[in-house]
C-alpha cells in the first residue's frame, strides 16, 4: 500500500508542476505582449497597436537617438537618420514588448525593450551607431548588453560616431 501512495504522491506532484509551468508560461506571455507598429515619432519612440486594439505610445528602454521633433532642442545630429531606420526597419512588423521594472515614464509612455525576429531593435539602434546609451534607473535589464553595443558603434566609427 505505501508502494502506491508514493505514486500516486509524485503524480500529483507532477500534475501540480506542469499547471504551475503552464500558468507561469502564459504569464510570461502576457508579461512580454505582441504588438504591431503603427506609427513611429522618432528613433527611439514609437506607436503600437495592442491585440485588443488599443494604441500606446513605446519610447524604447536603454538608448538616446538624436532629437527630431524636440519643441525646444534643434534637429540633432543623425537624428534624421535614427528616425528613417526605425521606421524602415519597424513600421507595420509585429514587435514583442519587454518590460523592466517602471513600465511609464513622466509623459506616460510605455517603456519597454522592442524584440523583433527574436532580436533586441535597441540593440541593434546602438551598435549601428543610431543611438546612445541611456540607462535610467531603475530600469537596466540589459545595460551591459547595451554598453557593449554602444562601445563596438564608437570603436568602429558607425553611425553617429563617425558623423557627428
Amino acid at each position: 500500500m505505501s508502494g502506491l501512495r508514493a505514486v500516486l504522491a509524485v503524480i500529483v506532484v507532477v500534475i501540480a508542476a506542469s499547471a504551475a509551468g503552464r500558468w507561469l508560461g502564459e504569464s510570461r506571455r502576457d508579461a512580454n505582449p505582441q504588438a504591431r507598429v503603427v506609427e513611429v515619432l522618432d528613433g527611439d519612440t514609437v506607436v503600437v497597436e495592442l491585440a485588443d486594439g488599443a494604441t500606446d505610445t513605446v519610447r524604447l528602454l536603454g538608448i538616446d537617438t538624436p532629437e527630431t521633433h524636440h519643441p525646444t532642442k534643434p534637429v540633432g545630429c543623425f537624428g534624421p537618420e535614427a528616425a528613417a531606420f526605425t521606421a524602415a526597419q519597424l513600421t507595420g512588423r509585429v514587435v514583442q514588448l519587454e518590460d523592466d521594472v517602471e513600465r511609464r515614464d513622466v509623459y506616460d509612455r510605455r517603456l519597454a525593450y522592442v524584440v523583433v525576429d527574436g532580436r533586441r531593435f535597441n540593440d541593434v539602434l546602438l551598435r549601428r551607431g543610431y543611438a546612445r546609451l541611456l540607462v535610467i534607473a531603475p530600469n537596466g535589464a540589459h545595460a551591459r548588453a547595451e554598453l557593449a553595443a554602444e562601445l563596438d558603434a564608437r570603436r568602429h566609427h558607425r553611425g553617429l560616431w563617425g558623423e557627428c
